[in-house]
């Protein structure tokens, strides 16, 4: 069993074009023996937001504070800790901070 503190993961900024204010901290993955998915925790800045794009594989998403827009290709819809976001392989999506304090989420992806 392999358990960790948030304050043991290091942070790291992720930069594009298309991000802002986005900083993810890699909880669990290959490297801790995990054969199946990788869990990741995001933090966005209040203005922040993730990049808009699409890959070939589902992930889920666990809001754990603040609020925002989960924006897909035709829709945007507002998200609040609590929530709970299935982001289906091939489709448009990106997240977005319109609250004034963080907004934290764990994203599952499973590994490659």
């Amino acid at each position: 069993m392999v358990i960790k503190s948030l304050t043991e993961v290091p942070g790291e900024i992720v930069e594009g074009a298309g991000v802002n204010g986005v900083t993810r901290q890699i909880l669990l993955s290959p490297k801790d023996g995990a054969p199946h998915f990788t869990m990741r925790r995001f933090t966005i800045e209040p203005g922040g937001f993730t990049f808009y794009h699409t890959h070939g594989y589902e992930h889920e998403v666990y809001v754990l504070a603040g609020q925002g827009v989960a924006r897909g290709k035709n829709s945007e819809t507002n998200i609040v800790a609590g929530n709970a976001i299935l982001v289906v392989p091939d489709e448009h999506h990106q997240f977005i901070n319109t609250g004034n304090e963080p907004l934290v989420f764990l994203c599952i992806i499973p590994n490659e």
